[in-house]
């Protein structure tokens, strides 16, 4: 690898761990109380957004292949449905340890992920497919959930 590219990597590595950072510090700002309500009329609360974030990071686990899903019981209520559609989900307090220890989990991946580990394929893609498509690769993943982290972190801010 060209240190252009180790760089490259660093840089998107490095701008993960800024919007864990900042999902971090709006978290621990906020109460559970305050996480219980909408972001705005009509619209999700925080404890779904956090749920939800911290079901789309689990699952980057599994997707990375860089370890199993640990939470799968958050897919239903934070990914396949919306919010307020099931009745029971966890606590904020326990979808705050949750968040804690995936994003913990995936730091730990994440820093010891040689470079060129990061433009292997994920597990959503098939080897033809990657043939064709390489840039469907570990790094895409992180670019893009970077982007939805930084999305849903500007709706907690609103909390």
């Amino acid at each position: 690898m060209t240190n252009t590219t180790q760089l490259a990597v660093k840089s998107a590595v490095d701008a993960w761990h800024g919007q864990v950072k900042n999902a971090d510090g709006i978290l621990d700002k906020l109460t559970d109380e305050q996480l219980m309500k909408e972001i705005a009329p009509g619209k999700n609360r925080g404890v779904y957004i956090l749920g939800h974030l911290t079901a789309v990071h689990d699952r980057m686990l599994a997707l990375l292949n860089l370890d199993k899903q640990q939470y799968p019981q958050l897919d239903e209520p934070f990914l396949t449905k919306p919010d307020k559609a099931v009745a029971e989900i966890p606590s904020a307090s326990e979808l705050r340890t949750y968040w804690k220890n995936v994003n913990t989990k995936l730091a730990t991946h994440f820093n010891n992920l040689p470079a060129e580990g990061w433009f292997e394929k994920h597990n959503s893609v098939s080897v033809e497919d990657f043939a064709k498509e390489p840039h469907r690769n570990r790094l895409n993943v992180l670019l893009s959930r970077t982007g939805h982290l930084a999305y849903h972190v500007g709706q907690l801010r609103l909390l």
